[in-house]
């Protein structure tokens, strides 16, 4: 690993042990040297620790928060890297992972952001993609609003890009990620590498998406803000408020099957803010 390093690896991560040896050690495999690891600790209570001793890993540790991304955040402020690289610490990345992504900044550079493809493994098996028909490159905003179309353990972005765009916000549990790149993607090409150079593996007890189930609804949280706001460029704005439209109606729809009127007349109501252009 490289003492002025091209790329700064991040890996967040809470009471995971076993699965973050794992996935250190997927870092440690890949064909190029020229980058550190950081290893941003969310104030874990088992093992991980222990990891602050050894050599050629950089551990920065903050109290338990339970948001991912002001986790992330905090990594990424001590990165000396030109560029960000994030993994989860319950997936893993291919030997050339890191190689294809910074060959890629070289032939286009006027890319800022790229990601990869996912293999996805659910208990140890894989889960087809067959259905997953969203852009992946090129300027992937509409496709971007209605889910997360960049997996955090697929991207490799410009340092500067994520300090001028704040980082990922640090009061979400969930879809933090989903709000940055709506933020990234409404102004800048994103690349992407078609071959499943990160494994995303599922079925853990203490994720998040096996807690929560679904996740429309912190989408609707990190989306609406940015709507009020008018963050976006006009003609973004418009496709975003009608995502938001539809978000709201299918969330106050499942509201109301479950008997939470009060809930479905709150998302009722921002979808009718905004269906009429207000």
């Amino acid at each position: 690993m490289s003492l002025n390093p091209l790329v700064s690896v991040i890996i967040p991560t809470y009471n995971r042990f076993s699965l973050l040896r794992e996935a250190i050690q997927s870092v440690l495999a890949q064909t190029v040297r020229d980058f550190e690891l950081i290893i941003a600790d969310d104030g874990s209570t088992d093992e991980t620790p222990t990891l602050a001793t050894l050599s050629g890993i950089r551990y920065v540790r903050i109290d338990h928060t339970g948001k991912p991304g002001l986790v992330r955040n905090h990594g990424a402020e001590t990165a000396k890297g030109d560029y960000l690289a994030f993994l989860d610490s319950d997936d893993l990345w291919k030997p050339g992972k890191l190689a294809r992504q910074i060959a890629l900044f070289k032939e286009r550079p006027e890319l800022k952001i790229t990601h990869t493809r996912e293999l996805w493994l659910r208990n140890g098996r894989e889960v087809s993609q067959s259905g997953q028909r969203h852009r992946r490159s090129g300027m992937i905003f509409k496709d971007a609003l209605k889910k997360c179309t960049i997996g955090p353990s697929t991207v490799m972005l410009k340092k500067s890009l994520f300090m001028e765009s704040g980082g990922f916000r640090d009061d979400l549990e969930i879809a933090e990620d989903y709000e940055l790149w709506l933020r990234i993607t409404a102004f800048h090409k994103v690349g992407y590498i078609n071959r499943p150079l990160t494994v995303k593996r599922a079925g853990f007890s203490d994720q998040l998406s096996e807690k929560y189930g679904h996740i429309e609804y912190f989408r609707i949280k990190a989306l609406l803000p940015l709507v009020e706001s008018k963050f976006f460029p006009a003609e973004k704005q418009k496709l975003a408020e009608e995502e938001l439209v539809k978000k709201c109606l299918i969330y106050a729809g499942g509201c109301r099957k479950r008997g939470k009127i009060e809930e479905a007349t709150e998302y009722e109501v921002i979808a009718s803010k905004y269906e009429d252009g207000n």
